[in-house]
């Protein structure tokens, strides 16, 4: 069978103070000094001998139980675990007693080897050792608990920053794609803003290659980046988008919001919504119960064109791991709405 990995334990403490603690007390308990009093030198000495005798115990049945952990586990094997933990006790533990107890009265000068004590101090030392073991698997179960729990926090917080990760990258195609379309318009129809398309399209894409690392903005950087974005839809849409932002310079400076988050909201209805002459469309921009408020009329294109799937989607998952509420959408009254929480700063 493989190894278990052993979990590291600083025991130090414990047996500084277990050892001499049961090497002196269970000798007393159990009349293993007999007719041995203060004035007699093998007095002293056994309290020396039966101290080293509850090290050599004590370090014995750590080393047989390490050796056990290695091998197997409460939660894999725990009969096999507890029978191989009960046999090492008792097999290292009674003939090491016995042998050092019968050594213990010859060498202490007493008539005769008192086998009732051995007897006691034997089944004595054998419920200390499993007592001893208990509060040593105790530890270690809790110790595994926290460690696990601390693994399972570091997994989950990998698995979010991985997938936030990812959602960042999705980012990046999904707006050049749409923004090489109006350049693509641009081109064909003004060369001249086309050009001028092109530098905004730099200062925009500069903005989301900076930000791309942070987890939060606030509010006010993310409606300047904004500001370049409408820019870009101005030279294409012109009089025919109208966007307004009912949101004070104040109020901009209270939040926090993930980076380009408010820019895939606004792309979100520039995408799916018929813009023309005939028909503008007016987006709307405020702040409402700590969140960012986005309006529009439902304008349904009559061809929409290629979609990746990532928009709101996208948005919401970045939602969810970031600030732990996802976005809300309302469909009414043939007007659609967004909204994005936001991180109020300390008031």
């Amino acid at each position: 069978m493989e190894d278990q990995p052993v979990e590291e334990l600083n025991d130090r403490a414990m047996r500084l103070i277990g050892v001499p603690f049961f090497g002196v007390v269970i000798p007393n308990i159990t009349g293993l000094f007999g007719h041995l009093t203060v004035k007699d030198p093998a007095y002293w000495l056994g309290y020396l001998y039966f101290i080293a005798l509850s090290g050599f115990i004590w370090q014995g049945n750590r080393y047989l139980m390490f050796r056990t952990r290695k091998r197997f586990t409460w939660f894999d094997k725990p009969i096999e675990k507890l029978i191989l933990l009960l046999l090492n006790n008792i097999f290292w533990t009674s003939p090491l007693t016995v042998a050092s107890l019968c050594l213990w009265y010859q060498w202490a000068g007493f008539d005769s080897i008192k086998w009732n004590t051995i007897l006691i101090v034997t089944l004595v030392n054998v419920i200390c050792v499993l007592f001893v073991i208990h509060v040593y698997e105790t530890v270690f179960m809790v110790k595994e608990q926290q460690s696990e729990q601390l693994k399972n926090a570091e997994l989950s917080r990998a698995k979010a920053e991985a997938e936030l990760e990812a959602l960042k990258n999705q980012i990046d195609p999904h707006f050049m794609f749409n923004s090489l379309n109006s350049l693509s318009y641009l081109v064909g129809t003004d060369p001249t803003k086309a050009k001028l398309f092109i530098e905004n399209l730099a200062d925009v894409y500069r903005y989301i290659l900076s930000q791309k690392e942070q987890t939060l903005v606030m509010l006010e950087d993310e409606f300047a980046f904004m500001d370049k974005y409408i820019e870009l839809l101005k030279l294409r849409f012109g009089l025919a988008l109208d966007i307004k932002r009912n949101v004070n310079g104040t109020t901009s400076k209270e939040f926090l919001i993930p980076p380009i988050s408010a820019f895939v909201a606004l792309e979100n209805a520039v995408k799916h919504n018929e813009i023309g002459e005939h028909l503008p469309l007016c987006v709307s921009i405020s702040v409402e119960n700590d969140s960012l408020v986005m309006r529009n009329k439902i304008q349904p294109k009559r061809t929409l064109q290629h979609s990746s799937k990532i928009g709101l989607k996208n948005l919401d998952d970045r939602f969810k791991i970031i600030t732990g509420k996802g976005i809300e959408t309302e469909n009414a009254d043939g007007v659609f709405t967004v909204s994005l929480p936001l991180i109020p700063l300390e008031r």
